[in-house]
């Protein structure tokens, strides 16, 4: 039993290369790129050992889920296709 926990970390390990290796000679051949399985493997496999890195991964899949709002930060404009013209307005006061 002690031999099998000894060689299970690095069995993982010696998995990922494995995984690493044969989603980079594939990935080659295929245009669309996908989230390699090695890397989701090696975030989850850390997330085992740091807490830290747990909080960090379901931040990133929060932010991820946000929606991006046009008015955030960007000028008010419009966009007339039709005419090929760009509509800028000007900002109001606060006060009025």
């Amino acid at each position: 039993m002690a031999s099998v926990l000894q060689w299970w970390i690095p069995g993982w390990v010696v998995l990922l290369m494995l995984v690493a290796l044969y989603e980079l000679a594939v990935g080659k051949r295929r245009r669309r790129r996908r989230t390699p399985v090695s890397g989701t493997f090696t975030d989850e496999f850390t997330a085992l050992f740091y807490g830290t890195k747990r909080m960090e991964l379901d931040h990133r899949e929060s932010v991820s889920m946000l929606r991006d709002e046009s008015s955030d930060g960007a000028p008010p404009f419009g966009v007339d296709l039709d005419r090929h013209t760009v509509v800028l307005r000007p900002e109001q006061p606060k006060g009025e």
